[in-house]
């Protein structure tokens, strides 16, 4: 990391909210530990850096989960997971009904993975391949033949819904998703 991009994130997450300072005190010391040829350290503390990130973004993600639908209770609060061993931040939630039947939305995003999944699911030829074409909302999504949701939004979120219920409800779920806020992260 040059020093200018170092005084740039520090600059950017200086004027953040308080949870920042953990990222920008790690950003901070593979600064120092750069400059003194201490590259492992230096690496290693970018790699929290990334981590706190990932974490921060895999809240902000679980505040986007939709709230239980009626019939339905959810978990408290929804899980989230920093940046896991393929870089993907990833929040979720599961949801019950009193039949019984359980809904998971999950909410990634934060990887390059992510991306090379766009020219397959935005291909509707491609698409159609891995399942049924449906509408939730203004996206396009794949419901596959056990009425799992996969949804590309703007080309850096998946959203995945899946679970042991009727392909309706996880449509309804789907469709309860923000997706207007997600692709504004």
């Amino acid at each position: 990391m040059t020093r200018g991009a170092a005084t740039l994130a520090l600059a950017l997450f200086g004027a953040a909210p308080a949870w920042a300072d953990d990222i920008a005190d790690a950003i901070d010391q593979a600064r120092k530990a750069y400059q003194s040829g201490d590259l492992g350290a230096a690496k290693q503390s970018l790699d929290l850096a990334s981590q706190l990130i990932g974490q921060k973004n895999a809240e902000s993600f679980a505040t986007l989960l939709p709230k239980p639908l009626p019939g339905w209770e959810a978990e408290e609060p929804p899980s989230a997971v920093g940046s896991n061993v393929f870089g993907v931040s990833t929040a979720s939630r599961t949801y019950t009904s009193a039949k019984g039947d359980n809904v998971q939305v999950e909410i990634s995003g934060d990887s390059a993975m992510i991306a090379q999944l766009a020219p397959i699911l935005t291909n509707p030829a491609l698409a159609g391949t891995m399942g049924k074409i449906v509408r939730v909302g203004s996206q396009r999504a794949i419901q596959n033949k056990d009425g799992d949701i996969h949804m590309l939004v703007a080309n850096k979120f998946l959203v995945v819904v899946n679970g042991a219920a009727p392909a309706d409800a996880k449509l309804a779920y789907a469709q309860a998703v923000d997706v207007a806020a997600l692709s504004k992260l």
